[in-house]
């Protein structure tokens, strides 16, 4: 006992050490189950995977205390000595009790889930993880393969989790998965330990912002945990839901599976904008794959491979923003005519290959491979026409090789990796854009044409290689049993970032009721700066990431377990900390301020104006060492269970935790790359009456040559001055999320059911402010903002810093009835409940209303609803038949914005807010659309889905299906455009309505037909 308090105390003061004296980091999330339980002291407990041949072994301690860990997934044959054997199916990052009677004898195996096997059939305990303090839920391949689903992403099974939202969006099918009231830049995904996390873009998963595609072929799943809040020390990189999932295995059997998916305009309702124009626009979708897997050495050596492709060509319809509409009249003709329906083609090839080889039985080898390569043409709709989309290419590669080895006392799993995601879009053409804005100083867009803007070609990605290594220690005692984890990783990635190109000048032409103006009243483009050093349009940084870890999973007693974990990240970006601000830049902020000639404040500085308005400009200028990336990025994650009865039955769970995220490297590189290649905008006269439209500066005559070559414009402005200006601050700090819960959760009957209440509150979000002030300091004079007032010589000051907080109280109720072949049928039911308030949405990082992120007033939250119900059902029908449905309801998700209350006849002087603006930050809640069967309209979002797959044994082990699935039902328009907010209640009394002829979220009501064999 001596030497184990010893072990243990030596253990934790050396993890300790050596995350402080050497920083290395451990973002090692474990996809493999672990057994704990009691048995016959001394006795050797066997766990035999009866597919794979896989075995593992350890020793049951003196006190008849044992755990196995670093269990694939699976199926296993458990005993603790002849005549004690089990059968149970363990779930992906689970923790299951398993008790042998401590003088040996047997027990009969319970027959409550049967699993097949190929050839090898095997009655099975599927039992839930319930002594635990994370909140999280396990999708099952039953449930993959068996309820209905529009996209075939995996990721749209979460969406089954209370807590979580997984979207597609109804005119570009772009899908999303978000948790909580944060923005999906807060999710990660662990594929087999590995982490996705994408750096530089949003969307939390690498490759997955806007687009259609999936992150990783659904034919490789196995399953997945999706863990909503409080997840254990292991865990890097998250604020809001951790996914952590295992991909399937070769077995001794060799199996396999084809699939072909297929739907088009044919088989699907009209759209709300196809029902305004009486017009349906061509679409079509085709799926497909195949997987094949099976043995290279029986019992030691096994292969998997899958393919799968999309092919999309997706409905959408070029229509005028909602606020112009009216000009559309007034158009050019060949402008007019690029309105209507058009289409965003698509195209994703998904590989992925895995060989297991296993040489021993206490050593597992595994290599995976895995090959994203998406093309789509994107931007096409609201606003802009089809000659002014983007070609967009996303590309994802990523290697894998690990090594397990286990013992009777420890494990340790050791993983090398590379990853190379690429997010590439350029215009589809290449000239002059010409934009056509009406409503004069608002500069309204009602549709771009032409070649795509310069903003529009980028080269942002992620490349590099990753070392991690985590050691488990499963037979330690000290007032109870302990299963101990510790970890370290370290990343060594390059991420890059072209944030535009010196292409494609922009025209905008001014539209009104007598017509379009012949000549532009403006130009915008982009023009290289030289001689400013290292300064490049294109910019890389040499990213290294390391952290460290320590997960104790302590049983004080049959009832009571402490989760007790902590964990340090540490994060080098030298792009970040070594740059050094432009010296004409620094010159022209020190210098004197030409604002303030004729002013009290003349002859002053324009650092002095800022400092007067809040700003200490020395906290943004820097000289490429004064920043650091020291950020104490400490993690606490502490919880409990108690099992009341030591049953399992009726256990109580809770915790509290602390996560960080990273910022986004599309963030921290425009103080580079809007230096190296900054933006104008110039102003043209009419020819009519001399005059730049509003006053706008800098005003030049026109000259038609200004059409014929980019350098034409480019002459207008100095080189070495760019327009706009972003700094970051000096000490940036990193998002995090402080996570507490208490739950409970009961078995009754053949349902699992569960009752949590979380808190989280999300801090220190990434936020771009305006920096321009007035000479005596003011954000606000004559309720205008100091948009005139930028770096002198240069354009608007645009500044870099944190402070987007968003506050989370939910209820979550989940409820499931596990499917068996005995009962025919399974079920799940998840309903939130969320009162969540924000002071910036999570999505929205330029925030320009107020002077300061923390003058934004906290408003309820725009990222999910109040009430969320989704109920899922399968069934096994008659003939083979397999049924499932879905219910989606969710009552009206609010709208934030900033509203104006100018003078007009209702209000002949405005309304003045306490910023000294005529404008203030509301949410305001849409009227339900319409009711579920019966009640009044409270729901915002409603969906009924179905399927309905017919199986065809034909023998040989060969089974052909035939499915369609049903999405939409009742084809319901899940709306998501709102009119214009209505203001004649006044402030605090604003409302607002859907547009019933604009883009909805999801699908119409629409038929997917699927044939395909299993083998």
């Amino acid at each position: 006992m001596r030497l184990k308090r010893r072990m243990i105390a030596s253990l934790i003061a050396a993890s300790v050490a050596a995350s402080v004296a050497a920083p290395t980091a451990v973002w090692a999330q474990s996809v493999n189950a672990t057994v704990r339980g009691d048995g016959p002291p001394n006795a050797t407990v066997t766990a035999f995977n009866v597919a794979t041949g896989t075995t593992r072994h350890t020793q049951v301690n003196a006190d008849g205390h044992y755990a196995l860990v670093g269990l694939p997934p699976g199926t296993y044959q458990i005993d603790a000595g002849p005549g004690t054997g089990r059968t149970l199916t363990l779930s992906v990052a689970s923790t299951t009790s398993l008790n042998f009677p401590k003088n040996g004898a047997s027990k009969t195996p319970s027959t409550a889930n049967a699993t097949e096997l190929g050839a090898v059939q095997v009655s099975a305990i599927n039992l839930p993880e319930v002594k635990t303090s994370e909140v999280g839920t396990t999708i099952t391949q039953q449930q993959i393969q068996s309820l209905p689903q529009a996209s075939r992403n995996f990721l749209e099974f979460a969406d089954i989790v209370p807590g979580m939202q997984f979207s597609v969006a109804g005119t570009s099918k772009n899908t999303s998965l978000q948790g909580g009231a944060q923005s999906p830049n807060g999710v990660n995904v662990y594929i087999d330990g590995v982490s996705q996390k994408s750096y530089v873009m949003g969307g939390g998963i690498a490759g997955q912002n806007a687009s259609q595609g999936n992150p990783f072929p659904q034919l490789a799943i196995g399953e997945y945990k999706v863990i909503t809040s409080n997840y254990k020390a292991e865990y890097d990189q998250v604020t809001s839901a951790a996914v952590t999932s295992v991909t399937k295995s070769g077995t001794n059997e060799f199996h396999g599976e084809v699939f072909s998916r297929y739907t088009s305009d044919k088989f699907r309702a009209r759209t709300p904008s196809e029902n305004a124009a009486n017009k349906k626009t061509t679409s079509q979708e085709k799926e497909y794959g195949v997987a094949v897997g099976g043995p290279i050495i029986k019992d030691k050596m096994h292969f998997f491979f899958t393919y799968e492709g999309k092919r999309f060509n997706s409905p959408t319809a070029v229509t005028p923003t909602s606020t112009t509409v009216e000009a559309v009249p007034y158009l050019p003709a060949d402008v007019q005519a690029q309105f209507g329906p058009a289409n965003n083609p698509f195209l994703e090839n998904l590989y992925f290959g895995k060989i297991d080889w296993e040489p021993t039985d206490r050593d597992r080898f595994e290599l995976t491979a895995r090959v994203r390569k998406e093309h789509t043409n994107s931007g096409i709709g609201n606003g802009t026409a089809a000659s002014a989309g983007v070609n967009q290419i996303n590309d994802d590669k990523r290697y894998a090789l690990k090594w397990a080895h286990s013992a009777d006392a420890w494990y340790n799993e050791m993983t090398v990796s590379h990853q190379s995601t690429f997010f590439q879009p350029t215009p589809l053409n290449f000239g002059n854009g010409s934009i056509y804005t009406y409503g004069g100083a608002n500069d309204a867009q009602i549709i771009d044409t032409g070649p795509a803007s310069p903003l529009a070609a980028q080269n942002k990605g992620q490349k590099g290689w990753s070392f991690k290594d985590d050691l488990t220690l499963n037979d330690l005692e000290w007032a109870g049993n302990h299963v101990v984890k510790m970890g370290v990783t370290y990343r060594d990635l390059t991420l890059t970032a072209a944030d535009a190109s010196d292409i494609n000048p922009q025209f905008y032409y001014y539209v009104t009721n007598s017509g379009t103006y012949s000549t532009p009243y403006k130009a915008f483009f982009t023009k290289p700066v030289t001689g400013l050093g290292s300064l490049s349009p294109v910019v890389t940084s040499k990213d290294k990431q390391y952290g460290a870890y320590i997960q104790d999973d302590w049983d004080v007693t049959d009832k009571l377990q402490l989760n007790l974990g902590i964990r340090w990240d540490y994060e080098d970006n030298p792009s970040y900390t070594g740059f050094v601000t432009p010296s004409n830049v620094v010159a022209a902020l020190q210098g004197t301020n030409p604002y303030a000639v004729g002013t009290p404040y003349e002859g002053e500085t324009y650092a002095q104006a800022l400092a007067r308005g809040g700003i200490n400009v020395n906290d943004y200028i820097s000289n490429g060492h004064q920043r650091s990336n020291k950020k104490n990025e400490w993690q606490p994650r502490l919880g409990f269970s108690y099992d009341m009865f030591d049953d399992e039955a009726h256990v109580f769970h809770g915790g509290w935790g602390r996560s960080y995220d990273r910022n986004l490297y599309n963030y921290l590189q425009l103080e580079t790359t809007k230096s190296a290649l900054p933006q104008f905008t110039v102003y043209f006269q009419n020819p009519a009456d001399g005059q730049c439209l509003n006053g706008g500066t800098p005003c030049y005559a026109w000259d038609p040559n200004y059409l014929n070559g980019l350098s034409n414009l480019q002459a207008l402005v100095q080189a070495g001055n760019g327009g706009e200006v972003d700094l970051l601050n000096n000490n940036l700090k990193v998002p995090y999320s402080d996570q507490a819960s208490l739950g409970m959760s009961n078995k009754i009957g053949d349902w699992q059911t569960d009752v949590t209440f979380t808190r989280i509150q999300y801090h220190n979000g990434f936020a771009f402010v305006l920096g321009n002030r007035y000479p005596n300091g003011d954000f606000f004079q004559n309720h205008s903002q100091p948009w005139g007032d930028g770096v002198p010589g240069f354009g608007g000051l645009i500044l870099g810093t944190n402070g987007i907080e968003t506050r989370n109280n939910e209820i979550l109720v989940s409820a499931q009835k596990p499917y068996t072949k005995q009962s025919g049928w399974g079920a799940t039911f998840a309903y939130t409940m969320t009162n969540a308030h924000q002071n910036r949405s999570v999505t929205e990082h330029y925030s320009f209303d107020y002077a300061t992120i923390q003058d934004y007033p906290f408003v309820t939250s725009n990222a999910t609803p109040k009430h969320r119900i989704v109920a899922t059902g399968t069934f096994s029908g008659p003939w083979g038949i397999v049924l499932g449905a879905k219910l989606t309801l969710a009552t009206p998700t609010p709208l934030n914005s900033n509203v104006c209350y100018y003078p007009n006849d209702q209000y002949p002087d405005g309304v003045t807010f306490a910023n000294g603006s005529y404008c203030h930050t509301v949410a305001v809640k849409p009227q339900g659309e319409g009711r579920f069967l019966v009640g009044g309209k409270i729901w915002g979002y409603r969906d009924v889905d179905f399927q309905a797959t017919k199986n065809f044994d034909i023998g040989h082990g060969v089974t052909m299906y035939a499915r369609f699935d049903l999405i939409n039902v009742f084809n319901w328009k899940n709306l998501v455009d709102t009119n214009q907010i209505n203001i004649t209640g006044g402030p605090g009394a604003e409302t607002v309505g859907y547009n019933t002829s604009g883009n909805i979220q999801y699908y119409p009501r629409t038929v997917k037909f699927e044939i395909g064999a299993r083998f």
